[in-house]
């Protein structure tokens, strides 16, 4: 923790009480979580220094190993309390090396001395008439910060000026990777019925300007984009939360007829309009217009650094056709995949049906059928249905929809799902996964799902590096987090997935599939009143036969005999007629240990296609029957034996 020395800290509207933990903007406490209060009160007790990433992790996390991600995330939450949406910023990203408080900071050691009168930030040169000794030190650092910064970033301009010069007579250097994000379009027509048309407006910036040049060009992925929807964050700031040089802004406005798109090219550091359009067009050209759009991008982003050729050269082959030239199937479809990222059991199933009217008026778009393979696919992994319907129709959908467009990289990832949960086809699951990737590097999902694989496999170094892939192409995706930490379940580091988990929650305290998450790990370390804790949090927004699965477990491995019957009660009764019946059995019995109910539930979910089998490999509530011979002919079978 840091020192306490001077526990009341005042920097513009703000007041940081380190021995209360709390942060108070004119009186009224801000919301903050506890690795974000430790964060930011080390950086107040360093204003105007550079405090680097490596002293952060060791004071916020003093007793755990955790990624550089968590750092990011982390801070995150604190610009968010600092509410740095305006011109003057209070934190400072150094690349490569930390993060400096940018604004001066009055030490008190009287707690309740608040101002009277906040108002904006302080300027950089305003001090107290009258200060004390350790004051005056703290200006005389702080005035030779600001002195080091201006003459740092004098320098940074000049040489910047220099090699933007040199660079606009000469093609940019090669392996530079150029990182762009396209936030949510707004939707301007005053319907929010049509928030689908806008969002799905977005997705497909995002994926014809991530199919240009893959290699030179990232785009940042639709989930951590749609964090900034209707949101206030600056420029700078998205950008230092992306990562990217360039932003796109856009809005929509639709009649019955016509079309019109604003579009603008921002460049994050001195948020300069690099280039600005605006089109009116019928809705028929829309298609088309699509492509215009990210082709003009790509000109204007690779004219502001002077290696136009690099992205130029690309485009001809790169920029995806629609794929259909219905306009009303194109609309459907756009109206799926909007309930497609919902992520719940009654937005899949209205997908599947947008999907199939896409099909309806054009049988031969592939997107749609991939639409309608991942709806499908999703379903029955997510065990929202039965396998042995689902997972034949999503196959059905992805061959078609490769027949029609080998091309497609969701399709190769989606027949990659169905080959690992439903064939345990791990050869042909690696081949389409490993073909999505080639067709598609910035298919953010693809490296999701390839991470998973991987890990069942107990390939776990390749399941890292494949899961920092995703995250870094889409760095705000609670999902793509929450795996992570599932990657490190499975591999033993029980620790990391909890902290991993935590991190998660942060960003969002509300996202239940990472409070689960905590659950089996804690339960395989034996501290059942914090998995019971956990429990007791999802159980209070609604009781579920998971729960009671995890229940029946933990109470049974804590001793707590009667408790467990009951929990188990619940679970057998209801259990039976869910998709997800395996899953939810198969966690009570491990937690009472009645490993002969395991094997049985195993051999009838290997006979039923069950996606349970295929975590059998790894998953540590198998580690009491990983030596009996029916669980070794079963990973046989499931070819998991290897």
């Amino acid at each position: 923790m840091p020192s306490l020395t001077n526990h009341l800290y005042l920097f513009g509207e703000f007041s940081l009480d380190a021995q209360g933990r709390v942060l108070k903007r004119a009186g009224a406490t801000a919301p903050l979580t506890p690795k974000a209060f430790d964060a930011l009160l080390l950086l107040v007790q360093n204003a105007g220094r550079v405090v680097t990433k490596d002293e952060l992790i060791k004071t916020v996390w003093p007793d755990s190993f955790v990624e550089e991600s968590n750092l990011t995330q982390t801070i995150f939450m604190v610009r968010k309390a600092l509410d740095e949406t305006s011109t003057r910023r209070y934190i400072l990203t150094v690349q490569g090396q930390g993060y400096r408080f940018l604004v001066p900071v009055t030490e008190s050691a009287n707690e309740t001395q608040e101002r009277e009168a906040p108002g904006a930030p302080a300027d950089a040169g305003s001090i107290p008439e009258t200060p004390s000794p350790s004051r005056r030190r703290s200006v005389i650092r702080w005035r030779l910060a600001i002195i080091a910064s201006v003459a740092v970033a004098f320098a940074v301009i000049v040489a910047s000026a220099i090699w933007l010069w040199h660079s606009r007579r000469a093609a940019a250097e090669p392996g530079v990777k150029i990182m762009l994000a396209v936030l949510p379009f707004e939707n301007f027509t005053g319907d929010p019925g049509q928030d689908y048309f806008s969002d799905g407006l977005t997705e497909e910036m995002i994926s014809q300007l991530g199919d240009l040049d893959p290699a030179h060009l990232g785009v940042i992925a639709r989930t951590s984009v749609m964090h900034y929807k209707h949101s206030q964050e600056s420029i700078p700031q998205i950008g230092r939360e992306l990562g990217v040089q360039y932003v796109i802004e856009g809005s929509v406005r639709r009649d019955s007829e016509r079309v019109r798109i604003t579009a603008q090219l921002i460049q994050v550091k001195d948020q300069s309009h690099v280039w600005a359009r605006e089109y009116d067009r019928d809705l028929g050209h829309l298609l088309e217009l699509q492509g215009e759009i990210a082709r003009e991008v790509a000109d204007e982003i690779e004219s502001s650094l002077g290696g136009g050729r690099r992205i130029e050269a690309a485009q001809g082959a790169a920029v995806r056709p629609p794929g259909t030239g219905s306009y009303e199937a194109y609309d459907l479809y756009l109206k799926g995949r909007y309930l497609w990222n919902k992520r719940t059991a009654e937005g899949f199933r209205q997908a599947a049906g947008y999907f199939q009217q896409a099909i309806d008026k054009d049988p031969n778009y592939a997107r749609a059928f991939a639409g309608l393979a991942d709806t499908f696919g999703l379903l029955s992994t997510w065990q929202m249905g039965p396998q042995s319907e689902l997972m034949p129709k999503a196959r059905a959908a992805a061959l078609r929809a490769l027949q029609l467009d080998e091309g497609l990289a969701e399709a190769h990832t989606s027949l990659a799902l169905i080959e690992e949960n439903y064939d345990y086809d791990w050869p042909g699951a690696e081949k389409e996964f490993r073909r999505a990737i080639q067709l598609n590097p910035q298919y953010a999902t693809a490296h999701q799902w390839y991470a998973e694989f991987l890990s069942w496999q107990g390939r776990f170094d390749e399941a890292f590096q494949e899961s920092a892939q995703a995250r870094q192409l889409d760095p705000l995706s609670l999902i793509i987090a929450t795996d992570h930490a599932s990657i490190f379940y499975y591999s033993r580091q029980y620790e990391r997935a909890i902290e991993q988990c935590r991190s998660v929650l942060e960003l969002d305290p509300t996202y239940s599939r990472a409070r689960e998450g905590m659950i089996p790990p804690y339960s395989q370390l034996g501290r059942y009143g914090e998995a019971l804790d956990e429990i007791n949090r999802l159980a209070a927004r609604g009781d579920t036969p998971a729960l009671w699965a995890w229940e029946a477990a933990v109470y049974a491995r804590s001793g707590r005999a009667a408790e467990a019957r009951r929990a188990l009660a619940k679970v057998e009764q209801v259990a039976a007629s869910r998709p997800d019946r395996y899953t939810v059995l198969l966690v009570a019995y491990w937690g009472t240990g009645e490993n002969e109910r395991v094997l049985d539930l195993l051999e009838r979910a290997y006979a039923e296609h069950s996606p349970v089998v295929a975590q059998m490999k790894v998953d540590p509530i198998y580690d009491p029957i990983r030596s009996d011979p029916r669980f070794q002919d079963l990973l046989r079978r499931a070819r998991l034996d290897r």
